[in-house]
């Protein structure tokens, strides 16, 4: 089973907390969450400031960024010298790739079918470097053994997601982890599709490179997210040269004064207008409901909401990753017959909404999923495998 806390609690359906009606069976945040209604109210009001310009001071271009730098810290027991305040995940890997080594006939390990922005970067670096993208593809077994036998001499970066974005099937860190410090090669963890889902310690992977949007599991907005950067790369190079990363940057009197040195940690990474007025407050209040609810909790409560949709989907021809090698937040349904080219549209009429990535139908549901949504999937998709009306 994925990592989980022996004294986790189930949480209560969390609904009333989100604008969801009561007769959308929403479960697709794999795909987007949806907002809590306090981080809607939030942006509101960060949009209001910037209404009224003469109301913003310089606090404001830097206190909120360092709530939110502690709050992601405290998720993952950081610091929060080590958060960078990013865009995407895409420009967090870029950032990962323009700052770890890479020599001529050097490798890079990935997994076959990544989400492409744990990609492209990478085939820029090993075409620049004259390395190797190696994709390494599952075996029935699971991907752990495959990346483990991937990894060589050669290797100088692996580069995965802690679960598949297709199905959730799982890679075993530990073990991965272990033979990248054998071989002595970089781990970058894409997290988009585990973290705050799932629980993750630094500590205890040491990966050189995390990157999480906020718009999936994180509960908060678009064009906003995290990047770990161990202390070893501290003293790397950003992708931008903001001026808010600098030394000193908080006197505006004196921004003219050009500093050569960085602001301390990883704040040289941050992306440029990172005081984000609206977007800062959505994802503060995002990782506050989040860790007041406890990232192993909500892991515990997902967990069961998966195993009893997959006892159900059985029924219907449907199997999924075992549960010991999949996140327990995520379902990869899948059967012996192709699905139907129109599943989503006919499962949408019926206000159910979830994703097909590969010949998997994926489900992703959150604390906001009631038993009568799980229901309701599982009566539209039985409804939709029929004949068309």
């Amino acid at each position: 089973m994925p990592d989980s806390t022996p004294d986790a609690q189930i949480i209560p359906t969390q609904r009333h907390l989100f604008d969801i009606p009561e007769d959308v069976a929403y479960l697709n945040c794999a795909y987007m969450a949806p907002n809590l209604k306090s981080v809607t109210a939030a942006g509101i009001g960060g949009a209001q400031l910037k209404a009224q310009p003469w109301t913003v001071t310089a606090p404001d271009f830097f206190e909120p960024a360092e709530h939110a730098r502690t709050l992601f810290a405290q998720m993952i027991g950081a610091t929060a010298d080590d958060i960078a305040i990013v865009p995407s995940a895409s420009y967090g890997i870029a950032s990962a790739a323009k700052n770890l080594p890479l020599g001529k006939g050097e490798e890079i390990i990935t997994l076959a079918e990544q989400f492409p922005s744990n990609v492209y970067a990478w085939r820029d670096a090993a075409q620049k470097a004259g390395a190797q993208v190696v994709a390494v593809n599952k075996r029935q077994d699971g991907w752990t053994q495959p990346l483990l036998d991937a990894i060589t001499s050669k290797t100088a970066i692996v580069t995965i997601p802690h679960c598949h974005w297709t199905d959730g099937a799982m890679v075993d860190l530990d073990s991965v982890r272990a033979r990248t410090r054998d071989v002595g090669a970089a781990l970058v963890i894409d997290a988009c599709q585990t973290m705050g889902a799932l629980p993750f310690d630094v500590t205890r992977y040491d990966p050189d490179f995390i990157a999480a949007p906020c718009y999936k599991w994180l509960l908060g907005p678009y064009a906003m997210g995290f990047l770990y950067v161990a202390p070893r790369h501290h003293e790397g190079s950003p992708l931008e040269q903001t001026w808010t990363a600098r030394e000193r940057s908080e006197d505006f009197a004196r921004l003219v004064d050009y500093a050569t040195g960085f602001q301390p940690g990883a704040r040289r990474y941050d992306m440029g207008e990172r005081a984000q007025f609206h977007l800062m407050p959505m994802a503060t209040t995002a990782l506050k409901q989040i860790l007041d609810w406890g990232v192993s909790n909500i892991a515990a409560t997902l967990i069961e909401k998966t195993r009893a949709m997959t006892t159900q989907a059985a029924t219907l021809g449907f199997a999924a990753e075992p549960e010991s090698r999949r996140a327990g937040h995520y379902l990869g349904l899948t059967r012996e017959a192709p699905l139907p080219d129109d599943l989503l549209t006919r499962l949408a009429e019926a206000n159910v909404f979830v994703s097909v990535r590969g010949s998997a139908i994926r489900v992703t549901p959150h604390v906001y999923t009631s038993d009568r949504d799980m229901d309701r999937f599982l009566e539209a998709l039985e409804h939709a495998l029929g004949p068309k009306r």
